[in-house]
């Protein structure tokens, strides 16, 4: 977290700004002079200060699997390629779809997806989300399609028009709450401002923020505002995965079995208003999960 700090010498006051972060068990403090005055742009002062922190921390590493990632997909056959990504979308279908409280295990999820055979005695609508799941992800991958207002309207809708038409696709128009969580989301009536602005802020810095920085921001701030009255977290996770997908990196599954820590990153980063909490839990565990690519 950055804190705005000033220290007195003698008759003059200077203020600066500090962040503290925990490396190898420690605690480590950066520290950026400001000057005698506090500048009439802090917020973005603080911003470009966290920037350049992650950019000397994180983000050489993060290139890096970027590069032994599409190495490793230049000396594979289209065939293989294909089933590693087929590999991905059954587990990340899984865990999204778990996270959000299906009752499908993993192998039959994997038989539904891949072998067309439907669980008995589970929920039709836990196997009807699954599929709509999996064929809402690759259309978005597959065709490309802008991130923007009627897309992510029209992605959802993909989502549960099978299931739960009358949610499908709109903004919600009453209150809700997060289940286990100090977190409350924002009023009805502050959803489509909210949502103005986050495309505002996207299209700002899309194309000068690191991708990586991104997909973690973009799946923060969309599950906050929470739009809709259902499926928040499976469709910023989804839109977290176009990015990265559309930059070429590596995508990125949350395991259920390890949702706790997500959880917790998430709500801190929500109530605090501090998105570096969950930037700096995304990085180590997106760089843990795709550590095989670092060792080529």
């Amino acid at each position: 977290m950055v804190i705005l700090k000033k220290k007195a010498v003698k008759q003059y006051v200077y203020y600066y700004l500090e962040h503290s972060y925990r490396k190898d068990g420690k605690i480590e403090k950066k520290e950026k002079y400001l000057g005698k005055t506090i500048p009439k742009n802090i917020e973005d002062v603080k911003k470009q200060f966290i920037s350049e922190i992650f950019r000397s921390k994180w983000f050489g590493e993060l290139d890096r699997i970027k590069q032994g990632f599409l190495l490793q997909k230049k000396l594979m056959p289209a065939s293989a390629i294909e089933k590693e990504k087929e590999t991905f979308m059954v587990r990340f279908t899984y865990d999204t779809n778990r996270i959000e409280g299906s009752t499908l295990t993993l192998r039959e999820t994997a038989e539904l997806l891949s072998e067309g055979v439907a669980p008995k005695a589970r929920p039709l609508s836990d196997i009807k989300e699954a599929e709509a799941h999996k064929k809402t992800l690759y259309e978005m991958l597959e065709n490309k399609r802008k991130i923007s207002m009627q897309n992510l309207l029209y992605f959802h809708k993909r989502l549960f028009e099978s299931t739960k038409e009358d949610i499908a696709g709109k903004l919600r128009q009453h209150q809700v709450a997060i289940s286990g969580s100090r977190f409350m989301p924002p009023l009805a009536v502050e959803v489509y401002p909210l949502l103005v602005d986050f495309f505002k802020w996207y299209n700002r810095f899309k194309d000068t923020s690191h991708p990586i920085e991104l997909a973690a921001l973009m799946h923060l701030r969309l599950v906050t505002i929470h739009p809709f009255a259902d499926g928040n977290g499976m469709i910023s996770r989804m839109m977290m995965n176009f990015i990265l997908n559309g930059h070429e990196y590596p995508m990125f599954n949350i395991p259920y079995e390890k949702r706790a820590s997500y959880y917790t990153a998430l709500e801190r980063s929500q109530t605090k208003n501090d998105d570096t909490i969950f930037l700096q839990w995304f990085f180590r565990r997106y760089i843990k999960e795709n550590k095989r690519y670092l060792e080529q």
